[in-house]
């Protein structure tokens, strides 16, 4: 089973990162506001990053060093991977 880091926009700009096994399902349960506190409060989101990993607790430590990144660095690591187009469909 692959797992996923995520990246998602909030309506505000905003920048939330989450992992989950599905990012499309996570995304729209965000939308839905069954997603995280922040993002209930700052909907709608849309995916704009992933990245797959091997395992759960692999993406659980890209996530918290995403987190850790500035927003600088985020944009950056979106930007990169929206050239190669890799989110998956």
């Amino acid at each position: 089973m692959a797992y996923y880091c995520y990246i998602l926009e909030c309506r505000d700009g905003s920048l939330y990162t989450g992992w989950s096994t599905d990012p499309l399902r996570r995304t729209q349960q965000h939308n839905r506001g069954k997603g995280a506190k922040y993002t209930q409060q700052h909907r709608p989101v849309q995916l704009v990053y992933t990245e797959e990993l091997p395992d759960r607790s692999t993406a659980m430590r890209r996530e918290s060093s995403i987190k850790k990144m500035s927003r600088a660095r985020k944009k950056t690591l979106i930007q990169k991977q929206s050239k190669n187009s890799c989110i998956p469909t």
